[in-house]
């Protein structure tokens, strides 16, 4: 499986339709780290997080009669708005299924984009499975959030700007729930750049990839409720990122739900932005990392901007 040269193609074939975000050097936690501290603003992007890149990459192989019969996905959020903003663009029917806790703001989106949203399910491995089986019944196509090597070329999309942007990248933390992104990214540096060493960062309250990892297999164990939506839940069965995730992810680091909280309201404070509770995850993970980074040129992916009010409410 060449990840590194599907995200090359990623990169030529979704261009039109994605923006290339900004990485934006940060003088305050650069100072806080002792680092050149640099934040890769994937919450600028089109839906409000790099999914869409993904999700484009994978809907650019289905032909015109794919997408009018029906595409379906399974989506806590993020993945579901950047599959109807895509079906959009295209033309086409997007269903897409999400389990019962998701976020009512991610959901109101995905239904202004024109998709059909139905829930299934209080964890995104059910969702995912229900989802897979209904297109596979019904004679739709499917669109994995994660588990599909063009939706993980497209994600790595992000690490050829990085390359193209910084000289030398030694240190890159990424939020990891299915590990779709991390893969991506994991994939087409380590290929360029062998030395970066890439974190993958999750909630305390749901590090399925991670205690699967540490396991040496997928496990089937619940998490529980944290406001990192976009990394929470299970694993497919046989998802090609978790051997992914052993072979280039370098370290892991957890966060509790008040640290998630702490920098989300500190970023929004230093740097004016919104972000989701899983880009806050990457940063809390850095800020507890700082003693090990000095000198080191760091990126953080800020993998997204879509938050609910009723959430945000809550933190501030």
């Amino acid at each position: 499986m060449d990840i590194a040269k599907e995200v090359i193609a990623a990169a030529i074939r979704i261009r039109p339709y994605i923006r290339k975000t900004i990485l934006e050097y940060s003088p305050y936690y650069s100072r806080l780290t002792e680092a050149n501290v640099h934040f890769k603003l994937e919450n600028l992007q089109h839906t409000g997080s790099f999914k869409l890149r993904g999700a484009m990459n994978k809907m650019l192989s289905f032909s015109p009669a794919q997408r009018d019969r029906g595409v379906v996905t399974a989506s806590t959020g993020n993945h579901g708005a950047a599959v109807a903003y895509g079906l959009g663009k295209f033309g086409g029917r997007a269903i897409v299924f999400v389990p019962q806790n998701a976020s009512h703001g991610k959901l109101q989106v995905i239904e202004d984009l024109g998709a059909e949203v139905h829930h299934f399910g209080g964890d995104t491995a059910d969702t995912e499975a229900h989802a897979r089986k209904f297109a596979e019944q019904k004679g739709l196509t499917y669109i994995p959030p994660y588990n599909d090597v063009q939706v993980i070329g497209g994600q790595g999309t992000i690490a050829v700007e990085l390359v193209n942007e910084l000289n030398n990248i030694d240190t890159v933390f990424v939020a990891l729930g299915g590990g779709g992104l991390i893969s991506g990214i994991a994939g087409y540096l380590k290929s360029n750049q062998p030395w970066v060493e890439i974190i993958g960062c999750s909630p305390q309250n749901s590090q399925v990839m991670i205690q699967s990892v540490d396991a040496g297999q997928i496990l089937d164990v619940p998490s529980l409720p944290t406001i990192s939506d976009g990394t929470a839940g299970g694993i497919e069965p046989g998802a090609v990122t978790f051997d992914l995730c052993r072979q280039w992810v370098d370290d892991y680091e957890t966060v509790t739900e008040d640290e998630i909280k702490e920098y989300l309201r500190e970023f929004l404070q230093i740097q004016h932005m919104l972000i989701e509770g899983s880009a806050a995850v990457a940063i809390a993970a850095m800020v507890k990392r700082r003693h090990r980074l000095a000198g080191k040129n760091v990126v953080v992916i800020i993998c997204g901007a879509n938050i609910s009010l009723e959430t945000l409410k809550t933190i501030l």
